[in-house]
């Protein structure tokens, strides 16, 4: 190993061909820019084991469940209640059990933008059902922003191919499911279904927010996805509140 350069060292380290006994040579590589690497990859196997951890971790509330007899089960969060302007968007999702392209996910508030797209593409082709609610502005301001997540959430499981025979929410209660239900503080960080979810609702939302921005450039939906934001509030006192916006909500009400 020692005849190698540390180029051709650092794309075996980096692409993961590197076998144990190859490892094991390397740590005894007196060089530094060779155990610069070998830190490197250590670091980065010990960050996949702990993501492996945390995705087992994630999986008990549907692993018990499971053991409990039931088959489909959904995880189903909202995204965009805080926001001025945009709909509230909940989606419900239920994931293949054997599936394991999920290491790494989390509430998607804690995914970079490049993170969210990857796992949502991964939800879209390997979950066994994923549904949508989206409920708008105006419907929003007719019932409130909670009841407005609540019928979201519902639409999202009802919008599922596939019936849920139980399901696991992010903080709430549904008083129309058929099925038993388990609400979860906190449940994108503590399930993995949830997590999904959370993930399908806040992509799905993104992109309708940037939609809105071609219509309403002076608002700059696509960057602040209808949050309070310094510019966006600067438009409102200009152009005063578009269709998107919430109008039971301050500081709308003010310009309305």
């Amino acid at each position: 190993m020692s005849q190698l350069t540390i180029r051709h060292i650092k794309t075996m380290v980096e692409s993961d061909e590197v076998t144990s006994e190859q490892l094991a040579l390397l740590r005894e590589d007196t060089r530094s820019g060779v155990q610069k690497l070998i830190n490197q990859y250590d670091k980065r196997i010990e960050k996949q084991e702990q993501l492996k951890v945390k995705f087992e971790k994630m999986k008990e509330f549907e692993d018990t469940q499971y053991q409990n007899g039931y088959r489909f089960i959904a995880g189903v969060d909202e995204v965009g209640r805080g926001p001025l302007a945009g709909p509230v968007v909940a989606a419900s999702v239920i994931l293949d059990p054997f599936d394991s392209s999920l290491i790494g996910i989390d509430d998607s508030k804690q995914l970079s933008e490049p993170k969210r797209k990857q796992y949502y593409e991964a939800i879209m082709d390997n979950a066994i059902a994923v549904g949508v609610g989206i409920v708008n502005a105006n419907r929003i301001d007719q019932i409130n922003i909670y009841q407005a997540a609540k019928q979201a959430m519902q639409e999202a499981i009802n919008d599922m191919n596939q019936e849920p025979d139980y399901c696991l929410l992010d903080a709430m209660t549904l008083e129309e499911l058929s099925c038993p239900q388990q609400s979860l503080v906190k449940g994108d960080q503590r399930s993995i279904s949830i997590a999904a979810a959370s993930v399908i609702a806040k992509v799905t939302r993104d992109n309708m927010m940037v939609e809105a921005a071609h219509t309403y450039p002076d608002f700059k939906f696509d960057r602040n996805m209808g949050y309070g934001t310094t510019n966006h509030l600067q438009a409102l006192s200009e152009h005063g509140p578009t269709p998107l916006h919430r109008r039971s909500f301050n500081p709308v009400t003010s310009y309305v």
